[in-house]
């Protein structure tokens, strides 16, 4: 396998939330994320067939605000906590700010999906639905 491969993400759509600045958003979607629209862009929309109301899924977002030259932080932005390597946190920013969140599907609609909770910012790029599998013999 070749070392510094790079490659490219195309987003299948955006994050639209009443959260518009990072530094407002919550930690984690359990610390009073709101509610959110993830909308899909058309070419990829087919791609939520099968996906119903109460299903939890996996949203993969591209943290595209996030610095990506951290490497150390301290946790929570608590400069009571120690110096931490970014890949043993949950940091936004990192080298890829590839970001999940699991959520609960509240709507399904003909272009997007409604959730809770979902902490990214309004604009968020998503680059992927995963559904949450409840054992190994889930597709």
């Amino acid at each position: 396998m070749a070392e510094n491969t790079e490659f490219s993400l195309v987003p299948i759509g955006w994050v639209r939330s009443e959260i518009k600045d990072p530094d407002q958003a919550p930690r984690q979607g359990s610390e009073g994320a709101p509610r959110a629209r993830i909308e899909i862009a058309a070419p990829y929309r087919e791609g939520l067939a099968g996906i119903v109301r109460g299903q939890e899924v996996l949203v993969v977002t591209w943290f595209h605000l996030a610095r990506r030259d951290v490497l150390m932080l301290h946790p929570r932005r608590d400069p009571l906590r120690p110096l931490t390597g970014v890949f043993n946190t949950r940091s936004p920013d990192r080298p890829n700010p590839l970001a999940l969140h699991r959520v609960t599907v509240l709507a399904v609609k003909t272009d997007g999906l409604e959730v809770e909770p979902l902490e990214a910012v309004d604009g968020t790029p998503v680059v992927d639905l995963k559904p949450v599998l409840s054992s190994c013999g889930d597709s």
